[in-house]
């Protein structure tokens, strides 16, 4: 099978060089198994997915006996990797306890799901664990695998009519655009099948084992709302009122969605609360070819009638998954005046502002001068023909 190669990788080598727990998380598909089992061909290494019936077994044996023995009835190896580890509650218990009893095999926890590994593992094994977040692919991922690549990367930053492959630039970006960038998206020939089978039941299977409501044609609805909203401020009562559920309902799921990484939020930004919006949201997915396969949309066209919000939920769908990939060490958000001027995105980095306006074509961007006055920051432009000037992203 073709590998694109990822930038967690070294992130995920770095870790296992310190003395710490390692939570991989992602959403189900991204690739989590796969970089795992590269990465441990270095080591003396064994992954245990406990949704393997023979896996759970096996681990729940282990668990009984003390950190020394258990252990080395998993075979001693230098590093265990444990996936889907949410699937057993008490497994922060347990790895704790081996890390605490001064165990050296290297401990890895992989899941699908931050409900459990964030919100329960990780209070469990504070100070004590590393967290590396796997999204879908980069575009920069992607377009590195290409064979013309190397021929054009010193030019990224370059206009268009300065970049010899900017066609092939093109066609590539618009793929990503409608099909999105799950590794196995990228690689299979049948795609539309592969996405549709991806969003209809896998991709929501943790939503449907977490919720208390377990109906898969709420959160399949419910979905299908989002779809339709990209871009804009999301009401929770108007969801509420479409679904004919409660306002807590519709935020729990939303909840469920957010943490099994299907879709991510942005609140507004907001330093006057007279003259700013502050506590709107609004509603991305974290791959676009996702969200066309909610919609069954897959038309590979610049004509299409959505081609501008699904180009804003592309473009930051790459700065939230960069984002993740460095440690989420920056804030994303969104920024609109009471009067109606608005900024797409707005990253945060300490006291630092970046600020960006994301069109498809080249027009100028309204309203972005009311932010300038305010924060004295110039929203810079991002569109189909500059992009890579933007996530042309270092190596963190």
């Amino acid at each position: 099978m073709f590998y694109i190669p990822r930038l967690a990788e070294a992130k995920i080598e770095n870790s296992l060089s310190k003395q710490k727990i390692l939570i991989l998380l992602g959403a189900r598909q991204v690739g989590k198994t796969t970089i795992l089992t590269r990465v441990l061909k270095k080591y003396h290494g064994t992954i245990f997915n406990l949704d393997i019936e023979v896996d759970k077994a096996r681990f729940l044996i282990a668990k009984n006996l003390s950190p020394t023995d258990a252990i080395k009835s998993l075979g001693s190896p230098q590093v265990i990797a444990i996936d889907e580890a949410q699937r057993l509650p008490e497994i922060s218990r347990i790895v704790k306890g081996w890390f605490d009893a001064g165990i050296s095999t290297k401990i890895i926890l992989s899941g699908s799901s931050s409900l459990n590994l964030l919100d329960q593992a990780a209070e469990a094994l504070t100070g004590r664990n590393e967290k590396v977040f796997l999204t879908p692919l980069l575009f920069k991922e992607i377009i590195s695998t290409q064979s013309w690549f190397p021929s054009i990367s010193s030019q990224l930053r370059k206009p268009p009519s300065d970049n010899p492959m900017h066609e092939q630039v093109y066609s590539l970006m618009m793929q990503d655009l409608v099909y999105g960038s799950y590794p196995e998206t990228v690689t299979t020939e049948d795609k539309i099948q592969y996405l549709l089978n991806l969003s209809a039941d896998y991709l929501l299977k943790d939503v449907f084992q977490f919720g208390t409501i377990k109906n898969p044609d709420f959160a399949k609805r419910l979905l299908l709302l989002l779809a339709h909203q990209v871009g804009s401020e999301v009401s929770i009562s108007e969801l509420a009122s479409n679904l004919g559920v409660s306002r807590q309902t519709v935020e729990k799921y939303l909840d469920l969605l957010e943490q099994t990484f299907v879709v991510f939020r942005l609140g507004a930004y907001s330093t006057n609360l007279r003259k700013e919006v502050a506590k709107s949201k609004k509603i991305y997915f974290w791959d676009t070819g996702v969200r066309n396969a909610i919609l069954k949309e897959f038309n590979v066209s610049e004509y299409r009638s959505d081609i501008g919000i699904l180009w804003e939920n592309w473009v930051i769908a790459e700065f939230a998954k960069y984002n993740a990939l460095c440690g989420n060490t920056s804030d994303l958000y969104f920024w609109r005046s009471r009067d109606g001027a608005e900024v797409d995105l707005i990253v945060k980095s300490g006291e630092q502002l970046q600020a960006y306006e994301i069109k498809w074509s080249s027009r100028k961007a309204a309203g972005t001068n009311a932010f300038t006055a305010r924060y004295n920051v110039t929203p810079l432009t991002i569109t189909r023909d500059n992009f890579l000037s933007f996530l042309s992203f270092p190596v963190p």
